[in-house]
């Protein structure tokens, strides 16, 4: 047995529903936020942002502001014009990309509320908060930009002197005019994915000191490696006189993939003033500034036979880029691109999408990052096919999927799906949700003209996650590699430190990561701690995001172990006066094959290794090991997400009725922090279907600036959840494991959304946009039945 075989005995690890570590000092608040952070001497930042979503800066005053109270220092843009660089955008998506200087802070030209234009700093928060009123700034308001849709017209008013478009990227896959030619069925919709707020629990914080050189950053951000190396392109820093630190960190949803202005700026104020600074966002100030998510306008057409056998799909995006593009803004639809053909097979497929500059806040990566996008629209799509041609929407979607004997499989996009087995998830979630019954109990309502309505909803999706191969990401034009490192430290004592680049924010890693070491070694899970977060600590890694911790992070784990086994089983054969070619190793023990009895505990090798007294002849003493791990391709989780609601036909009300999730992630380490990562992903889904709209007047301001405004679901506004699995595993991955970070939010928004629209088809009704509120169902109702009568 190898180390990349899992034992499959009642005492194996993967599998088990291990409580999570790290939620006894995360829980009793014996953990260390950005925001707990304080340092002898340390100065607090406040930030004045701009009242204008365009306008000329004319002149910044800050000279009355350094005589308030307890400032220290105030500073405009112009104090930073020579050091402070651009914000990166590391993927470039095409050749001619406009990618337009992104300063950290404003200096002559403001293009959103909220973009920085100078700042306060104060012995605490609050005098930096209130020193604010005394900077004075003179603007030359310019016209905002608001609707993708007119901002690329010639009369528009420009974001940029380069003009509003940033690229146009089109990505054709077969004779898409042979598969519309003649199509018995063509149907197109035009569909608003509206721009979200990421809201993670804790808000953006950082903390920098600066001593004799050196630099310490601590930060709420899910990519201290990348940080760091961004940090030192941008500022001159030396890389390796910068050391960021994530400590715990409260979630992040991909609102923490970012390289933040206030995370530059605090850099460059603590070397300016020798002293260590703050700043911690407000609520309101976060949902300004924080990327926002999503904000396409998704046009598409399909072709299908008359027998539902889908021909050809067309995709035309305009995304929303806000007025820069941040880290990865350009790439977030691209990724969509991959997966609007989602699980279905067809002749032919073409992606265009381009990006379009607003005077709104930067959009970039949320949570799933253009997957839920584009599952969203082949989603509502299979149902407005199903709804044309008179078939159930579930037999349609049969019909057109990819059978489980056809793996592995090569889609229309070019992607090679390793495993599934849709027809499984289907049927099983098909049995828990009673969809027979539901739709008989439809059928009642209708004919009674119930006035609240049964509509039921069904998301059949894949996705492609472990964001990762890094020869494929090159390909399109992605500024890093997609692999992860990992290090095994064997103590002396027996123990184990493991050592991630993966950086957690809420996802369990120390206990799950635990759990593979546990059985890879065959060290008991409780001798286990697991490092990350820190770039001192953990010096190489690509961090956290895109549900690649465990299909890449996870398994530079499994072959840093597989390291730790090779280089132990040379020592252990020393020690047992064995050739090492004899020895047989069981997780946790070697033995001399043929003599079980005649054997030696990795904890026993470990201790030996320490001493040194009789390591063999050229053999370093240390059995530690490191590994980096690349995969070759993407990993395919799948699922069937079942929706019952009931809509109330009067009032626009929606009620989720029931709800049933059967995902296939192949195989589960540890299931209680899968049903926590389903469950929440659920949750944002539904908020996105049911909810949450960031929302800009006229004028380019922000109107939903608060949670009294940006309105989030509740659990009282989730239905108990009735979640399954089925188990496919992955074929190329030891541990057969998929990922299970997003997809929740991919499958359910368009399962909840096509349950809205099915309860009003007897209305007429073939879409209500975004969120469903009762008032915008209400208007469609209206909509539709004005239209019927004109």
């Amino acid at each position: 047995m190898t180390a990349t075989e899992i034992p499959e005995t009642k005492t194996a690890e993967l599998g088990k529903a291990r409580l999570r570590k790290e939620d006894e000092r995360l829980l009793t608040g014996q953990t260390n936020w950005t925001d707990n952070i304080t340092l002898p001497g340390m100065l607090h930042i406040a930030f004045l942002r701009s009242p204008y979503a365009h306008a000329r800066i004319t002149s910044v005053d800050v000279s009355a502001a350094r005589n308030e109270p307890g400032v220290i220092a105030a500073y405009s843009g112009a104090d930073f014009a020579a050091e402070q660089g651009s914000l990166p955008c590391a993927w470039p998506v095409t050749p001619d990309i406009v990618i337009p200087a992104h300063p950290p802070m404003a200096v002559d030209e403001v293009r959103y509320v909220g973009e920085a234009v100078a700042c306060v700093v104060a012995r605490d928060r609050y005098a930096a908060a209130d020193a604010l009123a005394a900077i004075e700034v003179d603007y030359a308001q310019l016209p905002p930009v608001l609707d993708m849709r007119t901002a690329l017209d010639d009369a528009s008013p420009k974001v940029h002197e380069a003009g509003n478009k940033s690229f146009d990227f089109v990505f054709p896959q077969g004779d898409l005019d042979a598969a519309f030619r003649d199509a018995p069925v063509v149907i197109e919709r035009t569909y608003r994915q509206q721009r979200l707020i990421p809201s993670a629990m804790e808000p953006r914080a950082v903390v920098c000191s600066a001593v004799g050189g050196e630099f310490t950053l601590w930060s709420s951000t899910q990519i201290p490696h990348i940080l760091r190396v961004m940090l030192a392109l941008i500022t001159g820093i030396p890389e390796q006189n910068i050391r960021v630190i994530a400590p715990d960190v409260g979630g992040g949803f991909g609102s923490k993939l970012q390289v933040t202005a206030e995370e530059v700026l605090a850099v460059l104020i603590a070397r300016k003033l020798g002293r260590p600074v703050k700043w911690t966002e407000s609520r309101s100030e976060g949902n300004m500034t924080t990327h926002h998510g999503r904000d396409q306008w998704q046009r598409v057409r399909i072709a299908a036979d008359s027998d539902g056998r889908l021909r050809g799909l067309d995709v035309d995006l305009l995304a929303d880029m806000g007025a820069y593009l941040m880290l990865v803004t350009p790439g977030v639809p691209i990724l969509g691109a991959f997966m609007f053909p989602a699980i279905y097979k067809m002749d032919a497929y073409r992606f265009r999408c381009v990006g379009v500059f607003t005077t709104k806040m930067p959009t970039d990566a949320y949570r799933g990052a253009g997957r839920p996008e584009a599952t969203f629209a082949i989603e509502r799509m299979m149902d407005e096919l199903a709804d044309h041609l008179g078939m159930d929407p579930l037999e349609l979607r049969e019909r057109n999927w990819i059978k489980h004997e056809e793996f592995p499989f090569t889609t229309v996009a070019g992607l090679t799906y390793d495993s599934g087995n849709y027809e499984a998830a289907t049927a099983r979630a098909r049995e828990l949700f009673d969809y027979d019954g539901l739709r008989a109990e439809q059928a009642r309502r209708r004919a009674s003209n119930d006035p609240v309505q049964l509509g039921i909803g069904i998301s059949t999706f894949t996705e492609m996650c472990g964001l990762a191969p890094s020869r494929v990401v090159g390909s399109l034009a992605y500024g890093a590699g997609g692999w992860e490192h990992a290090s095994i430290r064997m103590l002396p004592t027996g123990k184990v430190e493991v050592v991630t680049g993966s950086s957690a924010h809420g996802q369990g890693h120390e206990t799950a990561w635990s759990q593979i070491v546990a059985d890879q070694l065959g060290v008991p899970f409780e001798d286990i701690r697991v490092l990350h977060g820190d770039t001192q600590i953990s010096p190489r890694g690509l961090d956290t995001y895109g549900s690649r911790s465990l299909t890449v992070g996870g398994l530079a784990l499994v072959a840093a172990c597989d390291k730790v086994v090779e280089k132990a089983k040379v020592i252990a054969a020393g020690l047992l006066e064995a050739s090492a070619d004899d020895l047989e190793w069981t997780p946790g023990r070697f033995s001399v094959r043929g003599d079980p009895d005649k054997g030696v505990t990795i904890a026993e090798v470990a201790l030996a290794t320490f001493f040194a007294h009789n390591t063999p002849e050229g053999v370093e003493p240390s059995i530690d090991a490191d590994a980096t791990y690349d995969p070759d391709n993407f990993s395919f989780p799948h699922g069937t997400h079942l929706c019952a609601t009931e809509v109330d036909t009067e009032t626009g009300r929606v009620t989720i009725r029931r709800y049933v999730a059967v995902d296939d992630i192949g195989r589960v380490v540890n299931p209680l922090i899968v049903e926590g990562q389903v469950h929440g992903g659920i949750a944002q889904g539904i908020g996105q279907a049911l909810f949450e709209e960031a929302v800009y007047d006229a004028d380019g301001n922000l109107v939903t600036g608060t949670f009294v405004d940006y309105t989030l679901a509740s659990a009282a506004d989730l239905p108990d959840l009735i979640t399954d699995r089925t188990e496919t595993p992955a074929p190329d991955h030891p541990l057969g494991a998929k990922g299970v970070g997003e997809a929740g939010t991919i499958a359910s928004t368009p399962a909840v959304v096509n349950a809205v629209v099915d309860a009003l088809r007897p209305y007429g009704v073939h879409d209500v946009p975004m969120p469903c509120t009762p008032e915008h169902v209400w208007q469609a109702i209206q909509a539709s039945q004005a239209g019927e009568q004109s």
